[in-house]
């Protein structure tokens, strides 16, 4: 069974840190032009702003293409739509009508107007911003915890916590496959050219099947434990994994080697983000900083301080801002928290 990865515990002891993994992992002369650049920048845009989002904890957030728009899905069983203003997100809507936690949401890769998510309460749902409604509920065998829209926006795969992942038409809102697989399933994604899909599982490998036809066409063993998240850059050249051993991975994915891997973290890695340009790869954990890489180096670029475990972390389309969300706590044990907040670093000091 899939397990939520906000219950995952720390690495087993000597699966990270030198003599495993992370011990060939490389390191470059001197930082880059990018790196040096980019540091001046944070150097002035390091201030991190919180927005009230939810009554309970952010699992989730993710930007519009266009990036006009931030959405967030909580515990507390709804979605909430953030409008990005000069250096402030505004709240536009909450989204109610899940009658159980919203784990995972993703948008329209083409349509800033549409987004989908994914619940514990057995259904997905289909929201357009323009009408402020629910436009499908689809639903689902199981209970839902991963969800991804396919790059030609045609379908959304939808995973649930017994490993099944329902492939949907998501202009019909019908059902056209269903997959159900004898490992753990973690994260689920289409590569950028929509013609493989890829799975993360329990078992530390990466599964990738053709696309539209799921047949299996390699597994990969990534990790020596549960690998738990999977991003592909927008570039198209590199995709990333996160694991259980606290390593974040880097691969070719046209020749399907690992080129690199990233060991700052001490923690399960639940969580990682390309930057627009496909140069910077943020991940996080149950550390209390979120780690900014160089992607073509593996140098630590910026780390974001943050008080609590993180859950997600997404970068703006278009610019250097990060959007993520922690584990705030509730009221009961420090009321000067908020809970339910949505974070955003890469402000302006002065802002």
């Amino acid at each position: 069974m899939a397990v939520p990865t906000s219950i995952l515990g720390p690495p087993p002891v000597g699966q990270s840190g030198p003599g495993s993994m992370a011990s060939w992992c490389s390191v470059s002369s001197g930082p880059s032009r990018y790196v040096l650049g980019m540091q001046e920048l944070f150097r002035g845009h390091s201030k991190t702003r919180e927005f009230p989002a939810h009554s309970a904890k952010v699992h989730s957030v993710a930007w519009s293409c266009d990036g006009r728009r931030l959405a967030s899905g909580s515990f507390d069983k709804t979605a909430s739509v953030f409008l990005l203003e000069k250096d402030r997100l505004v709240k536009e809507n909450n989204y109610r009508g899940h009658g159980d936690s919203v784990d995972q949401l993703c948008w329209h890769p083409s349509n800033p107007d549409l987004f989908v998510t994914a619940s514990g309460d057995k259904t997905i749902r289909i929201w357009d911003v323009r009408t402020t409604k629910c436009i499908a509920t689809v639903n689902t065998k199981g209970e839902n915890i991963n969800i991804c829209w396919s790059p030609d926006g045609q379908t959304i795969a939808v995973g649930n916590k017994d490993d099944v992942v329902t492939f949907i038409d998501a202009k019909t809102h019908r059902s056209k496959a269903e997959e159900q697989f004898k490992f753990e399933v973690n994260e689920i994604s289409w590569n950028n050219d929509n013609n493989m899909f890829f799975l993360t599982n329990g078992n530390g490998c990466i599964n990738i099947l053709s696309y539209p036809e799921l047949k299996p066409v390699q597994s990969i063993n990534a990790h020596p434990s549960n690998c738990i998240c999977i991003k592909f850059d927008p570039m198209g050249k590199y995709f990333a994994t996160g694991s259980a051993d606290a390593l974040v991975s880097l691969w070719d994915v046209d020749e399907l080697v690992c080129v690199r891997c990233f060991s700052r973290l001490d923690w399960p890695v639940r969580t990682l983000s390309f930057s627009h340009d496909g140069k910077m790869l943020a991940s996080a954990s149950e550390d209390h900083f979120i780690d900014i890489a160089e992607v073509e180096t593996g140098d630590k670029l910026w780390e974001v301080q943050c008080e609590s475990p993180t859950f997600t972390v997404a970068w703006h389309p278009k610019r250097p801002l990060l959007a993520f969300a922690c584990d705030d706590k509730d009221g009961k044990y420090d009321s000067s928290r908020e809970a339910g907040t949505v974070k955003l670093f890469g402000l302006p000091n002065d802002s």
